[in-house]
């Protein structure tokens, strides 16, 4: 994260990782894309929130509060997705065989990791 001149941090940008062989196709999420989305604009509202405290001075146990459920909701959504990846993805890979099935699996694994250090 970087410091802004006011004082704001902005979230360094993140790079899209795309592996190698990597399909464009339908992904593990799609069947459930609009629920994603409601799930998602739910969380950005949180957010907000979040911000309005802050403007209105709310106590900080509160705004800490808020901000704990925030984390968890985005918690919650990134395990469904790594489920749907799991079940669609590297499913997919294993029906499939060869290489595949070990990259996607690498893939996964190093998404954990990541899950695991927030």
């Amino acid at each position: 994260m970087t410091t802004t001149e006011a004082d704001q941090v902005t979230p360094e940008p993140v790079e899209a990782v795309e592996p190698a062989g990597h399909d464009h196709g339908v992904h593990g999420y799609h069947k459930q894309k609009d629920e994603h989305l409601k799930r998602l604009r739910r969380i950005e509202g949180q957010i907000r929130g979040l911000q309005r405290m802050v403007d209105e001075d709310v106590y900080c146990i509160d705004i800490l509060t808020q901000v704990s459920a925030s984390t968890k909701a985005l918690q919650s959504f990134a395990l469904q997705l790594l489920e749907e990846h799991l079940r669609h993805c590297v499913a997919d890979a294993a029906t499939k065989g060869g290489e595949g099935i070990d990259a996607k699996v690498e893939e996964a694994t190093k998404a954990i990791a990541r899950m695991m250090r927030t």
